[in-house]
C-alpha cells in the first residue's frame, strides 16, 4: 500500500458542468493552486444523460411574456421546501449563467434576431425553458472543459475521493483512492482549504434508475463527515427506456406513441391502457400530458397525468410484465388509415399539435416531423423506433434533495460547498430544467463565497503551529478508512451486495413508499454498514473503487430511508414524486377509482409540511433529524447607490 501527500488550496471534487464551471469560476477568481479531481472524467450525469430536448430552465428571454427575478424566484420558491435565498440566487444569475454558456459555444438556439426563446416544461407557468440539444448538459460539459483544459487547469483524473478529512467543523483535506495503480494499492492525501463537492446525486442507490450506470454519486461521505441532509425524502421518479437509460419525456409522449404489454416472454400482447380508459381521446390526452408533465405527481393521479406512471408501474412491478412503447402504430387504430381524433383531445393537447402541424400520421412520422433528432439519439444505441418497440419503466430520475447549503452554496462544514445535483436547492416539485441552471448558478456562489471569506479572513503570517499535530490526527482517520479493506474478511462480492442493495432501495423508497418496507429496508441496511468487513470478501487492488463506493453508497442509504421514514412518522403524506402508503387515508376521489386497490390508498399531503425543511446529520454513526421553517425570499432594498457601495466593498475595489 503506498500513501502520498500533496497541498492544493482549492479542491473541486466532480467533473460535469457544475465541477468544471466551479474551476472555471475559482480560476477566474485568481486561483491558481486549483485542481479538479474526478474519478473518471468521462463519467458521470452531465456527460452521459439527457432527454428528447434536454432542458435548461432560465429567465424568459424574447418576445413579450412579462417576467422578472422577482417573479422567477416566487416560482422556484413555490415548489415548497424551497429556501427563498437560494431560489433569488437561481433567479437573479439564471442568464449570467445562460449568457456564459452561450458564449462559449453552447448552441442554444435564437431567432434572426438573437432572441433566446423558450417552452413551457413541467411546473412552469411560462415559457423559460430552453433546449439546446438532447445532450445538452453533454454541450455544456464539453464547453467547460475545453476553456478549462485551455486556462491550464490541473484535473486530477481517476482519483476517487473517499474520504472527506475534517476537523473542528472545518475542511482540512480529502483522501482518494489512485485508480491507476495496478498491482499495488495506492492512494494521495490531498490538504486543502476549501473543498467544492460537484459530484451528483446519489444514483447508485436505485436500482430501477434512468442515471446513467458511471453515475453513482458521493453522499456518504459527506454524511459521515458530519454535513446535513436537506429534503432526502424528495426524489424524481418517471418513465424511462431500460436499454439505453433514457427519460420517455416531451417529444417522445407529445407524439402519442402505443403502450404495449406482454408477460416476460414477449408474449400474451395487449394494449393495456384501453382498459382503464373509457374514450380513447382521454387516453390520448393523459399521454400527451406526460410529455411536460413527466415526473410523477401524486396531485396529477386522479384527473391527471400522472394516472400514466402508476398504471404503467402497476404493469411491470405489481402485475411482473413488460411495458413497450410503439412508435409505429397508433394506440387504438391498428390501420394506419384510421386517423387519431386530434379535435376531440383537451385542447391543450390538440392546439399544440395542430400548431406543430402533427396532426397525421403514426408517432414515429410525428415524432420526425417534430423532433427527428429524438430518433437520432436511439439510432446511436442501435434501437431503431421505425422498426422496434422501446421497453420503459418507472425510474428514479432526479435527487431534488441533497446537502443542505447556505445561499453561498456552503454546508455546514466551513470550507466544503455543494453544487449541482449534490446540493439541496430543490424542493418537492421544480420546473424542468431548473437542474442545469442551478448547477452552474452554484458554482458560481461558492466560487464567490470562497473568495469573500479569503478576503474577509486576516492573512495568516506563519503557520499555525498546531496544523501539523492536526494532520497527524487526520493521516490516522485516512489509515482507518483504508484499513476498511486491508481488513475486509467476508464472502460477499461488492458487486452482489450492490445488487441487493440497490434492488432493497427500488422496492422500499421508490415512487411507492409504506413504513414496513421502508423500516425493512433501513434496518437491513444498517446490518450491511454494520457488518461490512465481516460481509464482503477483501476486494483485489482491481475491485478497490467499487468497494469504497458500496460502503459510500450504504451511508447515503441509511441516512435517506432514515429521512424517509422520520417523515412519514411525523405525519407526512404522499407528495411530489412519492406516494406514501396509508391504509387509514385515501387520495380524493379514490373511492369506486380502480385498478389500484389497497396498495394505492393513501393521503394527500395538504402542504402542512411545504414550509419546513427536514434536515438529517450522522452523530456517531446514527441519523438524527430537525425541521426549521424555510428561509424566506430575502427583501432587498434595490435603491441604487445603496447596493453600489455595497457591491464595491465585496469587490474589493474601495480597498
Amino acid at each position: 500500500m503506498k500513501l502520498k501527500e500533496q497541498t492544493i488550496a482549492q479542491v473541486v471534487i466532480g467533473s460535469g458542468a457544475a465541477g468544471f464551471q466551479s474551476a472555471l469560476r475559482l480560476y477566474q477568481n485568481g486561483e491558481r493552486s486549483l485542481a479538479v479531481v474526478t474519478e473518471n472524467i468521462n463519467a458521470g450525469t452531465s456527460r452521459n444523460t439527457g432527454s428528447d430536448k434536454q432542458t435548461y430552465y432560465k429567465l424568459t428571454l424574447s418576445g413579450k411574456d412579462p417576467d422578472s427575478v422577482g417573479n422567477m424566484a416566487e416560482d422556484l420558491f413555490a415548489g415548497q421546501c424551497v429556501d427563498g435565498d437560494q431560489a433569488l440566487c437561481e433567479a437573479a444569475l439564471s442568464a449570467r449563467c445562460f449568457f456564459a454558456l452561450a458564449e462559449l459555444g453552447v448552441p442554444f438556439p435564437c431567432t434572426e434576431q438573437g432572441e433566446f426563446m423558450g417552452y413551457k416544461t413541467d411546473h412552469d407557468r411560462g415559457r423559460r425553458a430552453t433546449s439546446a440539444d438532447p445532450y445538452t448538459s453533454k454541450l455544456m460539459t464539453e464547453a467547460l472543459e475545453k476553456v478549462v483544459k485551455e486556462k491550464k487547469i490541473q484535473i486530477l483524473d481517476q482519483m476517487q475521493v473517499i474520504r472527506l478529512l475534517t476537523f473542528e467543523g472545518k475542511i482540512k483535506g480529502v483522501l482518494c483512492l489512485d485508480k491507476t495503480a495496478k498491482e499495488e494499492s495506492s492512494y494521495v492525501l490531498i490538504w486543502c482549504e476549501n473543498v467544492i463537492l460537484a459530484t451528483g446525486g446519489p444514483a447508485g442507490m436505485y436500482h430501477d434508475s434512468v442515471y446513467p450506470v458511471s453515475q453513482t454519486g458521493s453522499s456518504g461521505m459527506a454524511f459521515e463527515a458530519g454535513a446535513a441532509g436537506k429534503n432526502l425524502t424528495e426524489w424524481q421518479f418517471g418513465m424511462a427506456s431500460l436499454n439505453p437509460r433514457w427519460n420517455v419525456s416531451g417529444t417522445y409522449m407529445q407524439v402519442l406513441p402505443a403502450f404495449i404489454s406482454t408477460d416476460q416472454e414477449g408474449n400474451d400482447e395487449k394494449e393495456f391502457l384501453l382498459e382503464y380508459f373509457k374514450e380513447l381521446p382521454d387516453l390520448l390526452s393523459m399521454v400527451f400530458l406526460k410529455g411536460y408533465q413527466w415526473p410523477f405527481d401524486v396531485n396529477k393521479v386522479f384527473g391527471g397525468s400522472s394516472v400514466i406512471d402508476l398504471l404503467v408501474y402497476q404493469e411491470t412491478v405489481i402485475k411482473g410484465r413488460r411495458v413497450f412503447l410503439d412508435y409505429r402504430i397508433n394506440p387504438g387504430k391498428r390501420k394506419e388509415s384510421e386517423a387519431l381524433p386530434y379535435a376531440s383531445l383537451l385542447p391543450e393537447a390538440f392546439e399544440y399539435l395542430k400548431q406543430a402541424g402533427a396532426c397525421f400520421g403514426t408517432p414515429i412520422e410525428r415524432l420526425k416531423h417534430m423532433n427527428e433528432p429524438a430518433i437520432h439519439f436511439y439510432k446511436d444505441y442501435n434501437v431503431d423506433l421505425y422498426k422496434e418497440r422501446l421497453e420503459i419503466a418507472v425510474c428514479a430520475q432526479h435527487n431534488n434533495g441533497g446537502l443542505s447549503a447556505d445561499s453561498w452554496w456552503e454546508t455546514g462544514i466551513s470550507g466544503l460547498y455543494a453544487a449541482g445535483e449534490v446540493c439541496a436547492s430543490h424542493g418537492v416539485t421544480r420546473p424542468g430544467g431548473t437542474a442545469l441552471n442551478a448547477g452552474q448558478v452554484g458554482a458560481v456562489r461558492a466560487a464567490e463565497g470562497i473568495r469573500l471569506k479569503k478576503m474577509y479572513e486576516a492573512e495568516k503570517t506563519e503557520r499555525d503551529p498546531k496544523e501539523e499535530k492536526i494532520r497527524e490526527k487526520l493521516r490516522k482517520e485516512a489509515f482507518e478508512r483504508i484499513s476498511l479493506s486491508e481488513n475486509a474478511n467476508g464472502n460477499q462480492s461488492p458487486a452482489a451486495l450492490w445488487l441487493k442493495a440497490s434492488k432493497r432501495m427500488s422496492a422500499a423508497a421508490g415512487m411507492i413508499r409504506s413504513r414496513s418496507q421502508m423500516e425493512e429496508a433501513f434496518r437491513e441496511t444498517s446490518e450491511d454498514i454494520r457488518d461490512f468487513q465481516r460481509k464482503v470478501r477483501k476486494p483485489e487492488v482491481s475491485q478497490l473503487a467499487l468497494f469504497y463506493k458500496l460502503y459510500d453508497m450504504l451511508l447515503s442509504q441509511k441516512v435517506y430511508l432514515f429521512a424517509m421514514l422520520d417523515y412519514a412518522k411525523a405525519g407526512g403524506a404522499s407528495r411530489g414524486s412519492a406516494l406514501y402508503t396509508d391504509p387509514q387515508g385515501e387520495l380524493p376521489g379514490f373511492k369506486g377509482c380502480e385498478p389500484f386497490g389497497e396498495l394505492y390508498r393513501c393521503k394527500l399531503d395538504q402542504k402542512t409540511h411545504g414550509k419546513e425543511v427536514q434536515e438529517v446529520v450522522l452523530k456517531d454513526g446514527e441519523p438524527v433529524s430537525s425541521r426549521r421553517p424555510v428561509r424566506p425570499i430575502p427583501e432587498v432594498d434595490y435603491f441604487f447607490e445603496n447596493q453600489w457601495r455595497a457591491y464595491r466593498k465585496r469587490a474589493g475595489i474601495d480597498g
